[in-house]
């Protein structure tokens, strides 16, 4: 008897979208897609995207000029899985969804709008515990994308602009946009009746020890998220706020990885940074807002 093959990734991603194919729209032309041989999505138009071989699908109609690299990625991937900075809060976040969409099992569309590598979104998922979640994970960074396909299958992995999600209007139940920039009219559109949109924003004291660090000789003004939570209220109902902070001790390692993963740390001079990640054992503060929104006519 002939032994079945077992699927590739590309063709396990493949079909994983054509269970949800409705849901997606050409981002050239905006018409319905489908799903052809397990290979590609294919709109009426033939505007065609190719399923990659670890099973991303590049959506992208624009060249990106992102500055986000692979080693960015990588310490970004072991900050969040191995040294649990942010478990308490991928906890928190399932546990608003929980608490949202109660224990149904109807088709559940999380939009992770800006996921990086996909560290977020798998534990989000995770920790919901509902086979009736579909997680999507959409990214500009190519490199981020090309790495959350290599670790995580469940989700499904788009390369694509906030400002043209590949999506058709009001599908996604949830909308994460975790410490990410956003595009509310587009969020707004994708964003199903009766969804919510989760924002997590920094406070003046996420990762202070490190903005310490960085900014001692500096004339810096004290961070305030003032603007980003009065902007979120003028396109969503603000239904709640939770102020969500904590500390976690990291040892050297983990504070390499948070160095390297930081945009702060960029302009940072070497002397500043082996200072900071020679000091041992120490912690890092997390000090964060999480907005849940709904649409106004909602």
């Amino acid at each position: 008897m002939e032994r079945k093959r077992s699927m590739t990734n590309k063709e396990q991603s493949a079909e994983a979208v054509s269970k949800v194919v409705n849901i997606f729209r050409c981002p050239i032309c905006h018409q319905s897609m489908k799903v052809v041989a397990l290979k590609s999505l294919i709109c009426p138009n033939k505007h065609t995207f190719d399923f990659a071989k670890h099973g991303y699908i590049n959506m992208l109609t624009r060249p990106s000029n992102q500055q986000y690299d692979k080693k960015l990625f990588e310490a970004r991937q072991k900050i969040i899985m191995e040294s649990n900075l942010y478990s308490s809060l991928h906890e928190k976040i399932s546990e608003i969804i929980r608490k949202h969409f109660g224990l149904s099992h109807c088709s559940t569309i999380i939009l992770d709008a800006g996921c990086g590598e996909g560290s977020h979104l798998q534990k989000v998922v995770d920790k919901c515990r509902n086979e009736a979640i579909t997680g999507i994970g959409l990214d500009i960074a190519k490199e981020g994308i090309i790495m959350a396909s290599k670790h995580y299958q469940n989700p499904i992995w788009l390369v694509g602009d906030l400002a043209n999600i590949p999506l058709t209007n009001q599908t996604c139940h949830v909308v994460l946009n975790m410490l990410s920039p956003a595009n509310y009219m587009e969020f707004k559109r994708v964003l199903a009746p009766g969804g919510i949109i989760v924002k997590i924003v920094p406070r003046p004291n996420y990762l202070k020890e490190l903005r310490e660090m960085l900014f001692t000789n500096r004339n810096k003004k004290t961070y305030t998220n003032d603007e980003t939570i009065s902007l979120f209220k003028q396109h969503f109902h603000l239904a709640e706020r939770f102020k969500f902070s904590y500390f976690k001790e990291l040892n050297q390692t983990e504070f390499i990885n948070l160095i390297r993963m930081s945009p702060l740390a960029w302009n940072a001079g070497k002397e500043q940074i082996d200072s900071f990640i020679n000091r041992g054992s120490a912690g890092i503060s997390v000090d964060l807002d999480i907005l849940i929104g709904v649409n106004k006519q909602s």
